[in-house]
């Protein structure tokens, strides 16, 4: 399935569609699209104060998982797309990302720092179990030796525990998890194609005696459909072997308002309003709040009680403050080419 029913004009198109009793209804499961992204780029930076990084790689541009609430959804319509349907089924994919990651790190104005990897769209979103992109950007940042994070909500994250935990030894890589809800019945329609919730628990447990430091990013927080389970998530979590926890609380910027307006009519019709109401509680009476400082965790008596009630449930877990930094003192350069074969 796919999390989105629809397939809306991008706000950035000046011909507009509209539907009549002649038009074809659209296929709601459309196939994957592979379309090759000949961007000459890889890092991306920014100077946001509230992510904590500053560099990310992101070899995806549109995501399989489907996820209703994506924040990243309208970066689609920058590509003529709809953050849709479009957002879901037609991604970009750099299949040249190792190589450019490999002449970035070769250059000498590259200076080592933590490269975050997902930080717009999941870098182990189902079809790079095929394609293997994000695990040779790994092994080129392995043997470079500059220090990594990954977050995603793929399972498919384990199958490079190899990599992760030589990284490990060296201080070189973290890993965060996503988990939304521990419900199968709200994950299968909410994020349609990513990990199942026990399949997520398990990635932790992997990672975690495989001694790669791994967390849990309880995210994101719906108030009203999924706020309640965050004690439930960090228990699970801690007892896999998570050693941190964070939050972030949704944001439906642009399109995505409607989109996940829909979805809430489709799915959970009863709690629809409430969701909403309780949304703009933590958003200042709106859907989205783009501010720096809020934006990660709402604001309002409703958001300071959703931060409370996770502070006191990350101690209940078993979580202290502990932070297991990586470092990026052991860098060099690459040394030659280095060949990427299909398999």
């Amino acid at each position: 399935g796919r999390g989105s029913a629809q397939n809306p004009t991008g706000r950035f198109e000046k011909v507009v569609l509209t539907r009549d009793e002649e038009w074809t209804e659209e296929d709601s499961a459309p196939a994957t699209q592979i379309l090759h992204d000949t961007s000459q780029s890889i890092i991306s930076y920014n100077d946001s104060p509230d992510l904590g990084f500053s560099a990310s790689l992101n070899p995806y541009r549109g995501c399989e998982h489907g996820c209703i609430y994506c924040y990243a959804r309208p970066t689609h319509e920058y590509l003529g797309f709809s953050a849709g349907l479009d957002f879901e089924s037609k991604i970009m994919v750099k299949m040249t990302a190792p190589e450019l990651l490999r002449e970035v790190l070769g250059s000498r104005s590259w200076k080592p720092q933590v490269l975050v990897m997902s930080g717009n769209t999941d870098c182990y979103q189902p079809i790079e179990r095929r394609l293997r992109i994000t695990r040779k950007c790994l092994e080129v940042l392995a043997e470079c030796r500059n220090p990594a994070g990954i977050i995603t909500k793929n399972q498919l994250v384990t199958r490079d525990i190899d990599i992760l935990k030589e990284m490990a030894k060296q201080q070189l890589v973290t890993v965060t998890i996503s988990v939304t809800s521990l419900r199968n019945e709200l994950a299968e329609t909410l994020e349609p194609r990513a990990s199942r919730p026990a399949a997520r628990i398990e990635a932790i447990r992997q990672l975690a005696q495989a001694g790669v430091p791994v967390g849990v990013n309880v995210a994101p927080i719906i108030p009203g459909l999924n706020d309640y389970e965050i004690p439930a998530i960090l228990k699970a979590a801690r007892a896999a072997g998570a050693t941190s926890a964070g939050f972030t609380m949704v944001r439906l910027p642009h399109g995505v308002k409607d989109l996940f307006t829909d979805w809430l009519d489709k799915h959970a019709p009863d709690a629809k309003e409430k969701v909403l109401h309780r949304i703009q509680e933590v958003r200042g009476g709106r859907l989205n709040d783009p501010n720096f400082g809020s934006r990660m965790r709402g604001e309002g008596p409703y958001a300071d009680q959703i931060a409370r009630l996770f502070k006191v449930a990350r101690q209940k877990a078993g979580f202290v403050s502990r932070t297991y930094g990586v470092t990026a003192s052991l860098f060099r350069r690459p040394q030659g080419k280095q060949l990427f074969f299909e398999v």
